[in-house]
């Protein structure tokens, strides 16, 4: 079936973003070295031309993934300051992308050594270093492809009691989450639990909690589409098939990882962001954190 996806809009390339409010160009231009305004968008956008062709994300169609969107989420500081104050803290990007989040965590100040990036197809983590104009070398984040939702790439367990007794694995070494259960201080997950249905979000919320280190003020963070009502929302961007989205609320949302983590072991923060447009008055971006007590 041909897609329905719209074809490519340079002009949206200016527009302000109704989720997150300005792309961060400033970000880009730091990170390529490309100063002149012209050849930056040229760049930007022969990048974009080739990730939409390969898979037609929202992210990619509005410019989305050139924005530093980690760094807007509540929890981010205290994220920053685990790299700085514990001793090996590792912070995990599922699904990164084309990696601009954990860029920016490595441009302020944590330690790159300790970062992992992780994403379904890797084709979009190399394009990543030809937006960013990086190499493994120049850029030495690690990086493993796979379904977090796949046993095999993820097996599941119940979230960590206690530290694991042996030392995290070297992160450039992983081609697979399980060696990482219990060793992960943060975890960041953007634009990724709203591509489920309600069964596989928990699902992907179990596994990734089995991740999160059990010492207090680890976290897990992230953000995608909430409703101030539990249910389904009809996503107006085409594709092949007419897009149904479950949608959780902050107060669902919170339910759900009390069925993960024992009670009292956890605090769950979570808010919906009113979104200007493209979306009814009910649906917002739900900006959220689970961190352990």
């Amino acid at each position: 079936m041909a897609s329905l996806a719209p074809p490519l809009d340079e002009s949206l390339y200016t527009t302000d973003d109704a989720e997150y409010p300005a792309t961060d160009k400033a970000f880009i231009k730091d990170q390529t070295g490309i100063n002149d305004p012209d050849e930056l968008k040229r760049h930007i956008i022969t990048v974009q031309t080739k990730a939409y062709n390969l898979f037609q994300y929202r992210c990619i169609y509005s410019f989305a993934f050139t924005q530093t969107r980690i760094s807007r989420l509540p929890a981010y500081q205290h994220a920053l300051s685990l790299g700085r104050e514990r001793d090996g803290a590792i912070l995990l990007d599922l699904g990164c992308c084309f990696g601009t989040d954990i860029r920016k965590v490595a441009s302020d100040g944590f330690p790159v050594q300790n970062l992992i990036a992780s994403d379904l197809r890797a084709e979009f983590w190399n394009l990543g270093h030809e937006l960013f104009r990086s190499t493994p070398a120049t850029c030495p984040i690690a990086f493993v492809a796979g379904d977090a939702l796949d046993p095999d790439f993820l097996q599941p367990a119940a979230p960590a009691v206690s530290p694991p007794e042996a030392p995290a694995p070297p992160l450039a070494s992983l081609t697979r989450l399980t060696p990482l259960r219990g060793h992960v201080a943060a975890l960041h997950t953007s634009a990724v639990f709203h591509l489920f249905f309600e069964p596989e979000q928990l699902q992907l919320a179990r596994a990734v909690a089995s991740l999160l280190s059990p010492i207090p003020g680890s976290v897990i963070f992230g953000s995608h589409v909430g409703r101030s009502t539990k249910g389904m929302w009809q996503d107006p961007f085409p594709r092949e098939e007419n897009r149904r989205m479950f949608c959780h609320s902050p107060e669902s949302w919170a339910e759900m990882w009390g069925e993960i983590f024992p009670a009292g072991t956890v605090q769950v923060d979570a808010q919906l962001k009113p979104r200007v447009s493209g979306a009814d008055s009910d649906t917002g971006i739900l900006m959220w954190s689970v961190t352990r007590l």
